[in-house]
Formats: structure tokens, C-alpha cells, sequence
């Protein structure tokens, strides 16, 4: 039975007041819940994103590095074997633009990796938020079943821990 049909249940077996604010607050919680589930997985997907442009750009970094030493070779065995300066001076430029290119390539990378880390932080307040509303969740139903009002209070705390929880992910 899905999330849904036990709530509709729920609604429809509630005949007291108590029982029908439980499962009013229920309901809304379940819709919380399922926003912050969302959020969540976005910011898990950007993070893995991110980390994976991140790689490709010290990929592409190392490939340049390695562009830059095969020019550095070509001026160094030039120079060395008296060519023609015009040639030296054509290989010493491209090994300080792949020079150049590398580090802007890394700096790239770094920026991407940190905002991966920043998706990866949001998208772990996001599903701490998601337990502490299923907890919400579980004890609200609890209250109904028992009759026990603590139960409900128990719940709705953690309900609203876990907004605050899932609200100050825009802030990580």
C-alpha cells in the first residue's frame, strides 16, 4: 500500500476531532515530505554532476600539462641543436599557453568541485529533513492507533525539526 492510499485510509477512519487534526497534520506532512524528497535528489544529481565535470576538467588539465611538456622538449631539443630562433621561439610560446590554459583549466575544476560540495551539503540537510518527517510521520499514526496524544506531539515535533532541518539546506 502506498503512502497515499494509507493516508486516504487514515482521513476516512478518523472520527474524532483528535484523530482528524492527526490526520490533517499527516497529510501535510506527507506533502512536505515528498517536496523535500525531490529537493533532495536534485541536489544529489547536481552534486554527482558537478563532481564529474570537476574530473573532466583535471583531465583536461593533465592533457594540456602533457601538451606543455612535449613542447618544452621540442624548444629544449631545438635550442640545443642551434635551430632556427623563429622555430624556438614558436615552442617556448606554446609551452606558456598550455601553461596558461592549465592553470585556468584547474581553477575550473576546483570551482566545480566546490560546488559539488555545496550540493552534496544541501542534499544531505534535504534527507535528514525527509527521516525526520517519516518519523513525523510514523508517530503522528501512532497517536491515532493508541489514542495517545505524546505520540502526536512527538511527531509534530519532529515534523517541524525536520522543516527546519530541510529549510536551512538553501542556507548550507
Amino acid at each position: 500500500m502506498s503512502a497515499n492510499e494509507e493516508l486516504q485510509e487514515q482521513v476516512h477512519a478518523a472520527h474524532g476531532p483528535f484523530e482528524r487534526t492527526v490526520a490533517g497534520t499527516i497529510a501535510i506532512i506527507a506533502a512536505l515530505l515528498a517536496i523535500i524528497s525531490v529537493l533532495g535528489q536534485h541536489f544529489n544529481t547536481e552534486e554527482l554532476l558537478h563532481e564529474q565535470q570537476s574530473a573532466d576538467q583535471w583531465a583536461f588539465s593533465q592533457a594540456k600539462d602533457v601538451r606543455r611538456y612535449s613542447a618544452q622538449v621540442a624548444h629544449d631539443t631545438l635550442a640545443a641543436s642551434k635551430a632556427d630562433p623563429i622555430l624556438v621561439k614558436r615552442y617556448a610560446a606554446e609551452g606558456a599557453r598550455y601553461d596558461k590554459e592549465r592553470r585556468e583549466i584547474q581553477q575550473q575544476a576546483q570551482e566545480l568541485h566546490a560546488e559539488s560540495e555545496s550540493s552534496g551539503r544541501r542534499a544531505n540537510r534535504f534527507h535528514v529533513g525527509e527521516v525526520l518527517l517519516e518519523i513525523a510521520i510514523v508517530f503522528s499514526s501512532l497517536s491515532i492507533l493508541s489514542k495517545m496524544r505524546s505520540f502526536f506531539w512527538i511527531g509534530a515535533s519532529a515534523g517541524v525539526i525536520g522543516l527546519v532541518v530541510a529549510l536551512t539546506a538553501w542556507f548550507a
